[in-house]
C-alpha cells in the first residue's frame, strides 16, 4: 500500500470497502470506545470544564482574528532567540525549504518527531526523492512507515492494526530499516515497545538533523511546544544538531498564559491523561544544550483561505486532539483511510476541503462524511461547531457543480417555492393521487433500502388549516 493519499476514490466509494472488513471494524470499534470512555472520565475530574472549552474557542478565534500581528510577533520572537523563520506558502515551498536546509548540513538521513504538517505536505517523499531518509520515531507512526501503510487516526495513526499485524510488520520489516526485531517477539505490548526502543536507540544516537512540528507556538517569547507520551520527542528534540520544525501558521497562541489553558484541555481529550507524560517546550538556541541551529517553517498550504471563510475559519481552532474522531459512529465504521487525507474523521471532513480545495472527488465527497448527529461538537475542547461547518460545505459543493438532474431539481423546487399559487395546487394534486404514487421512488433505492418514505396525509395543510382554524 502507498505511503500518501494520492489518487484515492471518493469517501462512499471507500468507506463501502472498508465497512465490509471486520478486522478493521473491531479494531476501531475496540479503541475508539477504549478512548472515549477514559476521556470523558478525565474531563469529568474538572468542574470548570466548560469554562476551560470556552476560554479556548476564545483564544483561538481571537488569534485567528489578528494572526497577521501574531505571526510577525512570532517571526521577532525566534530571531530574537536564535532561530530562524521561514515563510512557506504551500506543500511545495515548504518541501523546498526544508530540503535545502537538510542538505545544507551535508547529512542524508533525519530523524521525526511525529507531524500532522509534514505528512500534509508529503515530506517524507520529497526528501527521499533528494537522497534522504526520514526515520519516524513515534511508536505509531514507526509501525506506519514499516508497513508502508497510511495514518488513519490523528492521535493514534495505527488505529487500524492489531498487535498480531504489529507483530508481524515489526518481524519481516524492522531488518531492512536498521537493527532488525528478535524473530521470537511475542504481541506482548512490552515487547513491542522494547524491539522499537531498541531499533530507534541507534537512529537517535546517530542523527545529526531532527524534524519536528509542533502543537502550540507563543508568539510573545518564540517559545514552541510539543505534546507526546513516549519520550522519542524529546531526544529528537534535544540531541540532533539542526533542528527543523514545520508548523501550521493557525497553532499560534499570543501569550504564555494562554498556553495554560490548553496545558489542561489538549492531555484530557487526546490521551485522557490530567498532563502529557512528556510537554517539551523550546526558545531559539542556547550554548551548549541543544541543537545548535534551529530553523521554523511556518506553512500557509490553504489555511489562510480557510480563515477567509466566516463559518469554516472554526476548524482553524483545532489542536489536534482526535476527541471528535473516537465519538463519530461514521468514523468508526468506515476508518480513517476512507477520508483519503492525514486529516480522517470529523475535522478532517471540514479541515480537508478548505485547505485542498473541493475540484477533487474525494474533497467534494468529504463534507457528506456525517450523520450531523452533533457527537463532535459536544466533546471538541475548542467547541468547533462542526456539523454547521459540514452543512456550509455541503452547500458550496453543491453551488459549484453537482449532478445535473440534483441541480435541475433544486431549480424546479426553489420555483415552486417562489410561487404559492403553484406550491398549493401541487400540494391538492398529490394528495389526489395518493394511491398512485410508488412505495419507492425510482434511482432512490440508496435511500429507501433502509427508510419508509412518509405517508402523504389526506389533503394538504393548506386545506386543513383553512376548514379547522378558529
Amino acid at each position: 500500500m502507498s505511503g500518501t493519499f494520492v489518487g484515492m476514490p471518493s469517501f462512499p466509494d471507500a468507506a463501502r470497502k472498508a465497512v465490509h472488513d471486520t478486522t478493521l471494524r473491531g479494531n476501531l470499534r475496540h479503541a475508539t470506545h477504549t478512548i472515549r470512555d477514559k476521556r470523558a472520565q478525565a474531563v469529568a475530574e474538572l468542574p470548570d470544564w466548560q469554562e476551560l472549552r470556552e476560554a479556548g474557542k476564545r483564544i483561538k478565534d481571537h488569534t485567528l482574528r489578528h494572526l497577521d500581528r501574531h505571526l510577525e510577533q512570532l517571526e521577532a520572537s525566534v530571531t530574537a532567540a536564535g532561530g530562524s523563520v521561514h515563510w512557506a506558502a504551500d506543500a511545495a515551498e515548504a518541501n523546498r525549504i526544508v530540503t535545502g536546509l537538510v542538505k545544507a548540513t551535508g547529512e542524508r538521513e533525519v530523524v521525526k518527531v511525529k507531524s500532522m504538517a509534514t505528512q500534509e505536505i508529503g515530506l517524507n517523499e520529497a526528501l527521499a526523492a533528494e537522497g534522504i531518509h526520514a526515520y519516524e520515531t513515534d511508536l505509531a507512526e514507526l509501525i506506519v512507515q514499516l508497513g508502508e501503510d497510511r495514518p488513519s487516526h490523528i492521535l493514534v495513526p495505527a488505529i487500524h492494526r492489531n498487535r498480531a499485524e504489529i507483530r508481524d510488520i515489526f518481524r519481516e520489516r524492522m531488518g531492512s530499516w536498521g537493527r532488525p526485531a528478535p524473530q521470537d517477539l511475542s504481541d506482548e505490548p512490552a515487547d513491542l515497545a522494547e524491539a522499537a526502543r531498541l531499533h530507534l536507540r541507534e537512529k537517535f544516537l546517530r542523527a545529526k538533523v531532527g524534524i519536528s512540528g509542533a502543537n502550540f507556538m507563543v508568539a510573545e517569547t518564540g517559545t514552541l511546544v510539543v505534546f507526546e507520551s513516549e519520550g522519542n520527542g524529546r531526544m529528537c528534540l534535544t540531541l540532533p544538531e539542526t533542528l527543523i520544525s514545520v508548523v501550521g501558521i493557525e497553532k499560534t497562541i499570543p501569550t504564555w498564559r494562554d498556553l495554560e489553558v490548553f496545558l489542561q484541555t489538549l492531555p484530557r481529550s487526546s490521551t485522557a491523561e490530567r498532563m502529557n507524560p512528556y510537554t517539551s517546550m523550546w526558545t531559539g538556541t542556547a550554548d551548549g544544550d541543544g541543537p545548535r541551529a534551529f530553523h521554523l517553517v511556518l506553512l500557509d498550504n490553504g489555511r489562510t483561505d480557510a480563515l477567509a471563510d466566516d463559518i469554516g475559519r472554526q476548524a482553524l481552532r483545532c489542536i489536534r486532539c482526535s476527541a471528535c474522531l473516537n465519538v463519530c459512529p461514521v468514523y468508526e465504521r468506515a476508518g480513517g483511510h476512507a477520508y483519503g487525507s492525514v486529516y480522517p474523521g470529523p475535522i478532517g471532513a471540514i479541515l480537508t476541503p478548505q485547505l485542498r480545495g473541493t475540484a477533487s472527488e474525494i474533497d467534494a465527497s468529504l463534507p457528506y462524511a456525517s450523520s450531523l448527529c452533533g457527537a463532535c461538537y459536544e466533546v471538541c475542547p475548542v467547541a468547533i461547531d462542526i456539523p454547521e461547518v459540514l452543512v456550509h460545505l455541503r452547500e458550496k459543493v453543491a453551488e459549484q457543480g453537482g449532478h445535473p438532474w440534483e441541480k435541475a431539481a433544486m431549480k424546479a423546487a426553489s420555483w415552486v417555492m417562489d410561487h404559492p399559487a403553484a406550491m398549493a395546487a401541487g400540494e391538492r394534486l398529490a394528495a389526489r393521487t395518493r394511491a398512485l404514487h410508488p412505495g419507492r421512488p425510482p434511482g432512490a433505492g440508496a435511500w429507501t433500502d433502509s427508510r419508509d418514505l412518509p405517508e402523504l396525509p389526506a389533503e394538504p395543510f393548506r386545506d386543513w388549516w383553512k376548514k379547522n382554524r378558529t
